[in-house]
């Protein structure tokens, strides 16, 4: 360990001046030229804090008084706040948090580029007008005390379930599906499954509601496929909740951290319900990916109509496409949309979406987009727009190359994860140079943000 890493000694309390917050929402602040992170804390705040992990180029280190309180620091609106984890930020005024958000983006480019910053248009982060009961799906594990069924999630490191009777950032008609699936099965007296001994039936209870349409999913994960009383658990889920359109069932006898099994059986009523976004619908079926504020998707998706600019000849790609939505968003001013995913079940559904909607100038293909494009491109097929939407992993570095190669005439990033946004920019300069970058908050109250970049060849 360096002479820098021991300066800190674990259980020592020490004040500390928060200077900005980190990239999980925690303050960041130093002591003696160390790096300290403080879940809790904002930025502004001059705290105490006692040191509960030490590592060799940081600490990690335990809220204990603020001494001096910053002027966005609020109540937060859930009870259960500081145990669950699930969000970050609901002690910092809705406004400071897209100002902060904006300069957690900020930071990553400052870590992970060499771009001048002060040169960049990094634009206000856009907001929502309500930022509560916004997420579309919940999974809330389930556990039984003394008779009572519970659900919810397993607190901020602990295996430890925390029930959530209320959850402020789901959708009020989620939050009402699953309290009363959660009586159903304490009525029926149906067995919960226990992890310890593993010993049990239902696991996990998935609510979804098509936020457009109204329509709901109950999704039951169980262990094994032989559901005690099953009739008439349905027909008590199909009195108590009449908006429920879809009762289905997944089988996950695993020993694992996954919450879906690979085994799904329509229990009653559809297997899908249907969502829109804009003017395009779409069937959600228990395992589909689909985002998870619709509201604010829109917003997003818009972002990438905008910076696209397509004027109805272009050739575009959509890359990491998935069910199609981004690239089906801007399909009527394309000349033709491609896109590729590795999930070969999604290229079906992108294929399904593109006709349902009439589209004729679409190809969807599974695969990798770094195997894909340079075949493509060998038979004559020139894209001049790439839309990227990778995972929080970033995309794939041949990816880069092969955009590097191909040359499209621009290139735009849909990023969840702001460190491999910064990372993947630093890789297509000096071929590309960032036009403006767009943060959107899809996630009020966590430390999450997306940002919308707008990407253009520099001409040699």
């Amino acid at each position: 360990m360096s002479e820098q890493g021991i300066k800190i000694k674990e259980k020592q309390t020490f004040p500390i001046t928060i200077k900005r917050l980190g990239i999980n929402g925690e303050g960041v602040g130093y002591f003696k030229k160390q790096v300290v992170f403080v879940p809790g804390a904002l930025p502004g705040e001059e705290v105490v804090v006692e040191a509960n992990k030490i590592h060799p180029k940081f600490a990690e280190a335990k809220l204990k008084k603020i001494r001096r309180q910053s002027p966005y620091r609020v109540k937060p609106l859930c009870p259960v706040y500081e145990q669950c984890g699930g969000c970050q930020l609901q002690h910092l005024r809705y406004d400071q948090q897209l100002k902060e958000k904006r300069d957690i983006v900020i930071q990553a480019l400052e870590r992970h580029t060499k771009l001048n910053i002060d040169s960049l248009d990094i634009r206000e982060t856009i907001g929502m007008d309500n930022p509560w009961e916004y997420r579309n799906k919940s999974s809330f594990q389930l556990a039984e005390k003394n008779g009572k069924v519970l659900a919810g999630l397993y607190g901020l490191n602990t295996h430890q379930l925390i029930d959530i009777d209320h959850c402020a950032v789901q959708h009020g008609q989620t939050n009402e599906a699953t309290a009363m699936v959660k009586r159903i099965l304490e009525d029926l007296h149906i067995p919960i499954y226990n992890e310890r001994s593993r010993k049990g039936m239902v696991r996990t209870i998935v609510t979804r509601v098509g936020v457009q349409t109204g329509e709901l999913q109950v999704v039951l994960i169980t262990t094994q496929r032989e559901l005690p009383k099953k009739d008439l658990l349905i027909q008590e889920i199909q009195k108590r909740l009449p908006n429920v359109q879809s009762i289905v069932q997944n089988i996950n006898g695993q020993k694992t951290s996954l919450i879906f099994g690979e085994e799904t059986e329509a229990l009653a009523g559809k297997e899908f319900i249907q969502e829109t976004l804009g003017d395009l619908q779409f069937e959600l079926s228990a395992r589909t990916f689909f985002q998870l504020n619709p509201l604010q998707t829109v917003t997003l998706y818009n972002e990438v109509k905008k910076a696209a600019g397509l004027t109805g000849k272009e050739k575009v790609v959509d890359a990491y496409c998935g069910v199609g939505t981004i690239g089906l968003w801007l399909a009527d001013q394309a000349g033709e949309i491609r896109g590729m995913d590795i999930i070969p079940d999604s290229i079906k559904d992108a294929k399904k979406n593109a006709k349902r909607h009439g589209f004729t100038n679409t190809k969807y293909v599974p695969g990798k987009a770094e195997e894909v494009l340079p075949k493509w491109v060998k038979k004559g097929w020139h894209p001049d727009v790439i839309i990227v939407d990778p995972p929080r992993t970033g995309c794939d570095q041949q990816l880069l190359q092969t955009i590097g190669k191909v040359q499209p005439q621009k290139v735009i990033y849909v990023s969840c994860n702001p460190s491999t946004l910064a990372k993947d920019i630093q890789t297509l300069s000096p071929k590309y140079e960032v036009k403006y970058i767009q943060p959107v908050d899809m996630f009020p109250q966590t430390s999450h943000v997306e940002c919308v970049v707008l990407m253009s060849r520099v001409e040699e």
